[in-house]
């Protein structure tokens, strides 16, 4: 499954009422670290079904970064049921985010 890019409109739909965890990765396209994480997400987004992987970019949906509280970036979320179960700041290894997704 690829990765998703979310806008505000959208991510109620998408995040919230999807039957799949959401992993959430709040980004900017100008944060270094944010980039380096980019390839790890779509890896981890193509090796699996169980999770949908969305991304969403705090300078074009600011009220939804607002709404979760992202104060840095990148930030990631596990959302189930419509509610957020874990998080996690800052940059993950592959083998870091394969144990964070588990839900």
């Amino acid at each position: 499954m690829n990765v998703l890019h979310v806008s505000q409109q959208d991510f109620e739909q998408e995040v919230l009422k999807s039957d799949k965890p959401v992993l959430v990765d709040f980004f900017a396209t100008w944060c270094g670290p944010c980039r380096a994480l980019a390839p790890i997400l779509e890896e981890f987004a193509m090796s699996q079904d169980a999770v949908k992987v969305v991304k969403v970019d705090v300078d074009q949906a600011p009220g939804v970064a607002q709404a979760f509280g992202v104060m840095s970036i990148p930030t990631l979320y596990m959302i189930k049921d419509g509610k957020p179960v874990s998080k996690s700041v800052g940059m993950l290894s592959k083998d870091a985010l394969k144990k964070f997704s588990q839900i």
